[in-house]
């Protein structure tokens, strides 16, 4: 039979499909991955912010594992503390390393009854204390950087107390000296600032009768040791640490004496403040500006005595050699060795098993006494 073809279908007649349907109906494209690539496309900008995201911190961590600089370090490293400074008089921190090398002074301050009370004591990094004549005991007070503005009464030297002062490389403020004393600190070596030949930095006040009257200040101790090119002092000073107050103390009350009551010391413990309230003659030791003296570090150090050569037939205290000393610090006593070598060498406080003991950080009072003559007791 005969059947003729059917004319072919023009475009327009042609079925449209759909790019959507054509998905539907490919085999090849299942509907979960067509969902999937719906989602992508729909959240693009997502996907490039978390992968670029993980991108740079994976470079970040590579760096910081692998990355080195000198020394092997890691390239990134933490921040150092600031660096602190201390005195090596006192122990105590100060600004900054030129604070360190600040040139020392050490001052001859009487102790007799018409020279009471002193002024610029309690301001002294340091102070020793030994008899100078006749049971009279005497001072030298050490300074670095900031010192008092009134200084004194201003006394004359002996050799001992120059011995002391060597250690810091201090220029030495006096009025004159026993012979033996002047000898050695007039030779090289020495930064002599006696009174007799610098007048302009010293004076004599007028409340006040001779010869317990001569005064000076810091500002003035500061313009003459400029003035002779005493800029600097480079010393190693005792051994400093910080320390605080022992629960139970065994020592609150330390007595030290020298020769006879118009001179012998005592100390009363103060947990509150870790000091040394120090009393003179049996009553508070003030410092005419200062208030009370109260020290936080108290020595009491024992040495012989010795005949001085020539014809006034006073003695001198021995200060080369060793002998037994007390450190009273923190509540406690403690004891220890001292030893110099020299008359310019450091004096050394040892502990039992030779080496240096730590002293407390603050203002330090070296009481020197001979056994037989002076004392120290505690309890």
């Amino acid at each position: 039979m005969y059947i003729k073809n059917p004319r072919p279908a023009t475009a327009a007649q042609k079925p449209t499909v759909t790019s959507a349907k054509l998905e539907q109906a490919s085999p090849n494209v299942p509907a979960k991955k067509r969902s999937f690539v719906q989602w992508c496309k729909k959240h693009l900008w997502v996907i490039v912010l978390i992968t670029t995201s993980l991108v740079i911190a994976g470079i970040f961590i590579f760096a910081i594992n692998s990355v080195q600089h000198d020394g092997g370090l890691p390239f990134f490293t933490a921040k150092k503390k600031p660096t602190k400074f201390y005195s090596p008089l006192t122990g105590l921190e100060v600004a900054d390393e030129a604070a360190t090398k600040q040139p020392v002074t050490g001052v001859m301050i009487e102790n007799s009854p018409d020279a009471r009370p002193q002024s610029g004591l309690s301001r002294a990094g340091i102070v020793y204390e030994a008899v100078a004549e006749g049971g009279i005991t005497r001072f030298l007070a050490v300074y670095q950087g900031a010192k008092p503005a009134l200084i004194g009464p201003v006394r004359s030297l002996r050799l001992y107390y120059l011995s002391w002062g060597a250690q810091y490389q201090a220029s030495i403020a006096h009025v004159g000296g026993s012979s033996n004393a002047l000898d050695t600190v007039r030779s090289s070596g020495y930064r002599d600032i006696d009174q007799f030949f610098n007048g302009g930095s010293y004076w004599r006040a007028s409340d006040r009768r001779a010869p317990h009257n001569v005064y000076t200040s810091g500002e003035k101790l500061d313009a003459l040791n400029a003035s002779k090119g005493f800029k600097e002092s480079s010393f190693t000073g005792f051994k400093r640490g910080d320390g605080k107050p022992v629960e139970t103390p065994n020592a609150t009350t330390i007595q030290l004496n020298f020769s006879g009551g118009t001179y012998n010391t005592a100390y009363a413990y103060d947990k509150a403040t870790n000091t040394y309230k120090r009393s003179l003659a049996g009553a508070p030791h003030a410092d005419r500006e200062g208030g009370q003296i109260a020290p936080r570090v108290v020595i009491a150090l024992e040495a012989p005595l010795e005949r001085r050569v020539g014809p006034d037939g006073y003695e001198d205290t021995v200060t080369i050699g060793s002998g037994k000393a007390t450190v009273f610090q923190n509540g406690t006593a403690t004891a220890i060795t001292w030893k110099k070598d020299s008359l310019t060498a450091p004096l050394k406080l040892l502990d039992e098993n030779g080496k240096d003991f730590t002293l407390g950080r603050g203002q330090t009072w070296i009481g020197v006494f001979t056994p037989g003559r002076g004392s120290v007791t505690w309890q």
